[in-house]
């Protein structure tokens, strides 16, 4: 296998993205417990949070604040936050310094309407003057560096990408992550990774392509192809942060890993369920991932006839005998 010899660590602020491959923010999948395992497994340059809105942590919520979790394991990190206000958003950056962010990523790429309909995530590519007030307000509010995650634009008719991100870098952002579709299309048809090209000709600062990123050779032509300094996998690496790993491996070798084994796939998905009851019990953290283990095990003979049974399960001993049935 060819060997993929241009890619090289980028920096956001004073902090190394190396290798430059990212965890992509995602809701109710990249939590502490989540993030500890692919940073064990996978080893990616940077981690973000799943989203966390800003109005929720203005109002003191316990449950938005429990989303920090963040261990000494998971560094470099960034913590990824929504909201419109730019008052709301300065008070949650600086809280989430506090809890210890390296960087503050604005959300705005989220589609689902219940951000949008507040104007934030990917409402901010129609509103341009409050996209740039928020970061402004941000980068004031913190001495870490704020980067912004994006979406081409709200729709085929209105183009964001490059424009903005080129505004955003004069109000001080350092960093950009493009999902190379628009918000319209929510995960449906295909990323354009020509976007990609055009936010990082548009810019100086470093540019991380996301979307359609499904194995490691997906990864470096997307590198190839549109110049960007780094890669951003989301849905792909559900239950499978050995992607991540093998990205990793890819970019800087050459070389693929040896496919992990049926074994070590359920060793993974049982750690990820354990330590996520240790933050917010059992019945709850079973609940949570019901949807996600059979992820880990997907393609394995018999798998598709236990995810029925996974989905009923509530605690974790039921979890481990249905897992185990596999072997």
């Amino acid at each position: 296998m060819e060997q993929f010899v241009s890619v090289r660590p980028y920096k956001v602020g004073s902090h190394t993205i190396s290798p430059p491959v990212v965890l992509a923010p995602m809701a109710d999948i990249t939590n502490g417990s989540f993030r500890r395992l692919v940073k064990k497994i996978g080893c990616p340059g940077l981690l973000v949070t799943e989203l966390i809105s800003t109005t929720a942590l203005h109002h003191g919520s316990k449950r938005s604040m429990e989303m920090f979790d963040i261990t000494p394991d998971q560094h470099p990190l960034a913590v990824q936050l929504f909201g419109s206000d730019a008052d709301f958003m300065a008070e949650a950056a600086r809280m989430a310094v506090g809890e210890g962010a390296d960087i503050i990523d604005i959300n705005m790429g989220c589609w689902v309407p219940k951000v949008c309909k507040t104007g934030a995530g990917a409402a901010m590519m129609r509103d341009e003057d409050t996209a740039c007030r928020v970061t402004a307000a941000v980068v004031r509010a913190v001495k870490a560096p704020v980067t912004v995650k994006m979406r081409a634009g709200w729709d085929y008719g209105h183009l964001a990408t490059a424009g903005l991100a080129a505004r955003l870098e004069q109000e001080g952002a350092a960093a950009f992550a493009l999902h190379a579709r628009y918000a319209v299309q929510g995960h449906t048809g295909n990323a354009d990774w020509r976007l990609i090209a055009g936010i990082k000709a548009a810019t100086t600062c470093p540019v991380i392509g996301n979307g359609d990123i499904h194995t490691p050779l997906d990864a470096a032509r997307m590198m190839q192809e549109t110049g960007c300094d780094g890669v951003m996998i989301g849905r792909a690496a559900i239950g499978n942060p050995w992607l991540i790993r093998d990205t990793c491996c890819y970019l800087q070798t050459g070389l693929l890993p040896d496919s992990p084994s049926l074994a070590e796939r359920i060793e993974a998905a049982m750690e990820h369920l354990c330590d996520l009851a240790g933050v917010m019990g059992e019945e709850r953290a079973v609940r949570h991932l019901r949807g996600q283990l059979p992820y880990y095990i997907k393609g394995a003979a018999g798998a598709a006839r236990l995810r029925e049974r996974i989905v009923q399960a509530w605690n974790i001993e039921q979890v481990c005998a249905l897992l185990n049935e596999l072997l």
